[in-house]
């Protein structure tokens, strides 16, 4: 399988005039939203009640104006590093396990993020108006996508296409996105402060984020809309894959058969899936994630961005937040899920030492 073939938009726009006059109408929007900087470094633009990244703005635009579902589609919807990767390994396993043989599951050789791209960071990152028609190997078409609920495309909303979202317990989150923006930054940058990462994160200023209003926006709209909404939490998913993928299949429409079952099909999915296994393979372990897709248009050298593939794999350790965060993070951050999700239905399973246990202790 060659990788251009997995996923080949047409990436230049249909008219010159077009993306001149789109490049026009974004700098003169851009100008009127409040804009601050992540504790990633990155500038963030207040869009639609969400912090979004500068890099991506433009993308996230040009998808709400002419993404067009189809009724059939299957969206991944996570915030960052709540289990993208792996929710992305899980559904394309499951959803595609009958168009290719068992033994040659293409996560065996590709990264997660080759085989299902972002709607935003890769389809129109460089390009108002790609050509999705026929995007993807497989079908139906799977995407995923970082957006809040309230500002996915229309036609998400009100097609007919269903949505898996996975949360994690903020804690967690936490960490694993500043653990990830500081190996990023790599050795002559200064070190992202976890002091600085907490307190952004608690005031909502990250990326795509607040978490609470992202998680509750998801919430919300899967108890109005189960059919719709398959909506996850990492906890769950680390303490019984099997029965969740068994959910996660009936949910895509495909669920396994008795036979499929009897042969070990879901423990095999599980496997290939799990963070040991896809840590340890060699795609994983070299090379860079491009964003984006490079090519040479009417526009001159397209943009991309690269991320370590190894990056993606650190622990998935549930509860890892008790080896960082001080026992005065930890009260602020519970009175933030109580204070957030007071009477919602939701909760988080936190996976270690209450506040008052780390107080006792350190």
């Amino acid at each position: 399988m060659d990788k251009i073939d997995m996923c080949n938009p047409s990436m230049v726009s249909t008219s010159h005039d077009v993306e001149d006059s789109w490049d026009d109408e974004f700098q003169q929007l851009v100008q009127t939203f409040p804009k601050d900087k992540s504790f990633t470094g990155m500038n963030l633009y207040f869009f639609q009640g969400f912090w979004c990244p500068s890099i991506v703005l433009k993308a996230v635009i040009s998808c709400q104006k002419h993404f067009q579902a189809f009724d059939s589609d299957i969206i991944i919807a996570t915030l960052p590093k709540c289990g993208t990767t792996w929710l992305k390994a899980l559904t394309f396993s499951t959803l595609y396990r009958n168009q290719f043989p068992r033994e040659k599951n293409p996560l065996l050789t590709y990264n997660p993020h080759s085989l299902v791209r972002f709607i935003d960071y890769d389809f129109y990152f460089n390009d108002t108006c790609p050509d999705l028609e026929n995007c993807t190997l497989y079908q139906p078409r799977l995407f995923s996508i970082h957006l809040p609920y309230a500002s996915l495309p229309t036609s998400i909303k009100n097609s007919n296409c269903k949505i898996v979202y996975l949360c994690r317990n903020p804690m967690d989150t936490l960490i694993s996105f500043w653990s990830f923006f500081s190996r990023l930054r790599g050795e002559g940058f200064e070190p992202v402060s976890l002091d600085g990462a907490f307190k952004m994160f608690c005031q909502g200023i990250n990326e795509f984020g607040p978490f609470f209003d992202h998680v509750s926006g998801y919430w919300r709209a899967s108890q109005e809309k189960s059919s719709k909404i398959l909506f996850l939490q990492y906890e769950d998913l680390q303490e019984d894959i099997t029965s969740h993928l068994k959910k996660l299949a009936m949910f895509l429409g495909v669920p396994f058969t008795e036979e499929e079952e009897k042969q070990g099909v879901v423990e095999e999915i599980a496997k290939i899936c799990s963070f040991e296994n896809m840590k340890d393979l060699e795609v994983n372990k070299k090379g860079v994630q491009t964003f984006g897709y490079p090519q040479e248009t009417f526009l001159g050298k397209i943009k991309t961005y690269e991320i370590p593939r190894e990056a993606f794999f650190r622990k998935a350790k549930l509860g890892d937040w008790s080896n960082y965060l001080t026992p005065s993070m930890v009260v602020r951050l519970e009175k933030l899920i109580q204070e957030k999700l007071e009477n919602s239905g939701l909760t988080f399973k936190l996976f270690s030492k209450t506040s008052k246990d780390i107080t006792s202790t350190k």
